[in-house]
């Protein structure tokens, strides 16, 4: 069975904010096709870059909305509508401010906390698709958190997201096959 059919990185386009923070869903997806020998393509009609992988004995479509962080549930949406692909099929994974670097949280459905890539999703597609939530820590006050998101991490806060990263990498083929419990008990689990 295939439980997850389309995996969002969610993040903004352009050099500027290549290695920054708010990245770190661009960061999974690029990991994931060069895992699984897939390539993206800008699709204009889907307001974003796609690839096509399999996973496992999944057909499983890898998306970076080119929309801009606020506005990347129409990219999803696009995408969802065209390949049919319900709410629940779909993985986002995104920067987390509530959760330290290093740690990565697996769930499905819940609010948006204030990210505004999930928050459009939700307006888009309702609340029921899957998270990869990617610990990026917070910068301790609220007035800091549009700057923060926006930097570069240091080399000790970027290395604790590859290892994360890595971590949901080595699990995508139980999660994109349904096995969401055992992929969280290995996730969840601290190192």
């Amino acid at each position: 069975m295939c439980a997850i059919k389309l995996i969002v990185g969610l993040g903004n386009p352009g050099s500027k904010y290549e290695e920054t923070r708010h990245n770190a869903g661009f960061f999974l997806v690029d990991e994931l096709a060069r895992s699984f020998s897939a390539s993206f393509s800008s699709e204009k009609k889907f307001q974003g870059d796609i690839a096509r992988t399999n996973i496992g004995s999944c057909d499983v479509r890898l998306l970076k909305p080119t929309t801009f962080m606020n506005l990347s549930g129409e990219s999803v949406h696009a995408v969802a509508s065209f390949y049919r692909i319900e709410a629940h099929e779909i993985l986002v994974a995104h920067d987390e401010l509530d959760i330290p670097p290093g740690t990565v949280k697996l769930k499905q459905s819940g609010g948006h906390g204030g990210h505004n890539g999930l928050r459009d999703i939700i307006n888009h597609l309702g609340r029921d698709f899957w998270r990869v939530r990617l610990g990026i820590g917070h910068p301790g006050d609220a007035k800091k958190v549009a700057s923060f998101v926006l930097q570069r991490a240091p080399k000790s806060e970027m290395d604790l997201l590859v290892n994360t990263i890595d971590d949901v990498t080595r699990e995508i083929t139980d999660i994109v096959s349904g096995d969401m419990e055992k992929a969280m008990r290995t996730l969840h689990t601290k190192k």
